[in-house]
């Protein structure tokens, strides 16, 4: 439940307040950068929030606050805000990053939206985006592996090896087929494609096909 204070309430109820965004993060080797969507620099929470960092927010899957679903948001590469460098050497990743909507003319009257896990930022030509995942998304982690004809990676990580940036905005739907046909990665396919289905329990013979003892694929 969010604690909103009882003047920013007043000052939205009389049209007298002026909301931004603010992004704070807190990085594993204890850098506290700030962002924010408005024209100049705020202090919120005593971070400084940097105006030209470029953050704006992304498509959302799923309200990121307490639910397990996810988000992004996107922004330029900027020296003194987010560097190549600092990505390329996995800074940012696992940061908490807490969403704030502000009163850029009263920033000390603030509302936190939602706390989120940087899960991955890539890079994309002068721009990057961040992927966030809610607190609650470690419920939808697989322990184990699950036998079936699908993949179980995700497409991208360790186990897939997909470089993301060789096929942008590429989607795949875990078939064997879209993992050697579309990525030319069977190598790394997470599936088990000749594991029999719910359909090799009614197979009966039939007159003419293969009948050789080969994959099912």
């Amino acid at each position: 439940m969010r604690t909103i204070p009882e003047e920013m309430t007043a000052r939205i109820e009389s049209g007298a307040a002026r909301l931004c965004h603010a992004w704070l993060l807190g990085r594993a080797d204890g850098v506290e950068p700030g962002f924010t969507d408005h024209d100049r620099d705020l202090i919120v929470e005593g971070v400084t929030c940097r105006a030209a960092s470029g953050w704006t927010a992304g498509a959302a899957d799923s309200a990121v606050g307490f639910s397990a679903g996810a988000a992004a948001v996107a922004g330029g590469l900027n020296d003194a805000a987010i560097t190549d460098a600092d990505i390329k050497a996995g800074l940012y990743d696992g940061a908490l990053v807490t969403l704030w909507r502000v009163d850029w003319d009263r920033p000390d009257l603030r509302v936190r939206l939602w706390s989120a896990t940087l899960a991955r930022i890539r890079r994309e030509g002068a721009a990057f985006t961040a992927e966030l995942e809610g607190p609650l998304a470690g419920l939808e982690r697989v322990v184990g592996r699950t036998y079936g004809r699908d993949c179980d990676a995700m497409l991208g990580d360790g186990r897939c090896g997909i470089d993301l940036e060789a096929f942008p905005g590429a989607v795949c739907d875990k078939r064997w087929k879209t993992c050697v046909e579309t990525f030319a990665n069977g190598v790394n396919f997470q599936g088990f494609p000749d594991i029999p289905g719910d359909d090799f329990l009614t197979a009966a013979p039939v007159q003419g096909g293969r009948h050789d003892g080969g994959s099912r694929r």
